[in-house]
Parts: structure tokens; C-alpha cells; sequence
């Protein structure tokens, strides 16, 4: 039986632009397989956050095919991606967009909201996330009251609190200092460890990209796979 949880197929993604076609992504193929780690390392503008929003379906590609777990994601109705978004997908992205006029368990709780759980299992999922990411003395401050690297944690708890069977990261440490980001992607790290997940980084820093057990570079809208 196959370990493949997605499985993208001659992925292509084009811009138009005063008359011009500009080509963001040109054919890429990737089968990924559940518990994969994969860094795709690549220079701004080659197309490496568009790839990881198509994948996520927060875009939608110009040609070619995006299965998860064998379910053709781009025949999903706009209810379906959504719940496909919020149950089995989380971003972790370089901006927190983080929600300002709420606390930080409030921030962690909404994803768990939109599932409609029952508030107590909400609070206890959302407080063990807290205390994993060691933000639970933080837990009743706003964003403007944290620093860049309790903000990304908060970011990463939300991303990950409904336990998602893939984590899409785009530069997560792009805005922290060198020691913070490393801090925060041992969080990233450790908590996909515990979920048994698979992730996806994409990162421009050569030494988080040699983390990954499988290495991309993406080239002008190409995945070239790194020995």
C-alpha cells in the first residue's frame, strides 16, 4: 500500500500581465510521502511560495494535478478546500497574521472554533499547545504585546493545534534574528515530530534547508531535486 499523502503532476502556473505570459511554475512533478521532510531552498521570484499556495489551495495552478491522498483537490468545492484548509493543512507562513484584538489562546482556539468542537476540548488542546510552544505565561496577551518570536510560536500553535496531516512552512523564520529563528523551527520541528506529519519548508537560508531529508532547489519556476 502506498505512503503517498500528495502527489503533484505536470504543475504549471502562469501570469498574465499587459499583454505578457509570465510562467511562475513550469511542469513540476512531486510525489510526497506521509512523514516526509522536504526543504525547497531558491532565490526570491522563483516561484516557490506560489508552488506551496497551490499546493494548500489558497491559489489555483493553470495546468496540471494535485491529489492528497488520492482525492483530486482541485475538484473540491469552495466548503470542501475550506475544510480541506482548516482539517488537513497547516500554514505556517513569514508573516504571523495573527488576529490583534485577540489573546494569544484566543488566536490558538480559532481554527479548533471553525471545527465546532466543544469548548472545553477547544481550551484543553488549545492550553497543551500553549505549554508546548512555552507560551502559557503569554497566554492572556494581545500580539502587540509579544515579541517577533513568541508572535511566530503563537503563529505555529494555531497552524498546528488541529494536528494537521500537512504542514506547508514559507520562510517561517524569514522575520527573527538568527538565534530566534532557530528557536522557533525547533518548535516547528519538534511539534511535527509528535504529529507524525508531513512537512513542507521553503526557506532562501541554505543551513535550515540542509535540514531536510529530501532537498529541493526551485529555478525560475523549476524543482530540481538536491543529491
Amino acid at each position: 500500500m502506498s505512503n503517498t499523502i500528495l502527489s503533484v503532476k505536470g504543475l504549471k502556473k502562469t501570469y498574465k500581465k499587459n499583454g505578457l505570459e509570465i510562467n511562475v511554475i513550469k511542469g513540476v512533478n512531486l510525489d510526497v510521502e506521509q512523514g516526509d521532510f522536504i526543504t525547497i531552498m531558491g532565490p526570491s521570484g522563483a516561484g516557490k511560495s506560489t508552488f506551496l499556495h497551490i499546493l494548500g489551495t489558497l491559489d489555483q495552478p493553470t495546468e496540471g494535478e494535485i491529489f492528497f491522498r488520492g482525492q483530486d483537490v482541485q475538484r473540491f468545492t469552495e466548503e470542501e478546500a475550506s475544510r480541506f484548509r482548516n482539517e488537513k493543512v497547516g500554514f505556517v507562513f513569514q508573516f504571523y497574521h495573527l488576529l490583534q484584538d485577540f489573546n494569544v489562546i484566543e488566536n490558538i482556539r480559532m481554527p479548533l472554533l471553525i471545527r465546532r468542537m466543544n469548548m472545553a476540548d477547544v481550551t484543553a488542546k488549545a492550553e497543551a499547545f500553549l505549554d508546548i510552544m512555552g507560551l502559557t505565561a503569554r497566554k492572556d496577551h494581545k500580539p502587540g504585546e509579544l515579541s517577533g518570536g513568541e508572535q511566530q510560536r503563537v503563529a505555529t500553535a494555531r497552524a498546528l493545534v488541529n494536528e494537521p496531516e500537512l504542514i506547508l512552512a514559507d520562510e517561517p523564520t524569514g522575520n527573527l534574528d538568527r538565534k530566534t529563528g532557530k528557536e522557533v523551527l525547533e518548535y516547528i520541528l519538534s511539534i511535527n515530530e509528535r504529529l507524525s506529519s508531513t512537512l513542507i519548508l521553503v526557506t532562501h537560508d541554505p543551513e535550515i534547508g540542509a535540514l531536510g531529508r529530501r532537498r529541493f532547489n526551485m529555478v525560475d519556476g523549476e524543482l530540481f531535486p538536491i543529491p
